[in-house]
């Protein structure tokens, strides 16, 4: 077993409140949630309107499953907000 860890932090340039930022923030990790079926948080910066840090974990069987979950992740994330990419931590954990 595997334990995935992420910490992906995105720039929203065009953010100029921390209540639009939310509203991104809110859709973006409950749709990961939704499609991925694993845990999200906002994790940093968050009173920084356009900075946005989020933590993702999931449990998987071996590093094959991490290593296409993560991509999923990625690519996902590029596809479903206006969001930029700016940063992505990466490890897995063997349990």
């Amino acid at each position: 077993m595997r334990i995935l860890i992420m910490r992906v932090t995105l720039r929203a340039s065009w953010s100029h409140s921390l209540k639009e930022k939310r509203m991104v923030v809110r859709s973006i990790v409950q749709k990961l949630k939704n499609k991925f079926n694993i845990s999200v948080a906002e994790v940093d910066n968050r009173d920084i309107h356009q900075s946005i840090v989020i933590g993702i974990s999931a449990v998987c069987g071996d590093i094959g499953k991490v290593d296409s979950t993560m991509e999923s992740i990625i690519d996902f994330i590029e596809r479903n907000t206006d969001a930029e990419i700016i940063y992505i931590e990466k490890d897995d954990i063997v349990k």
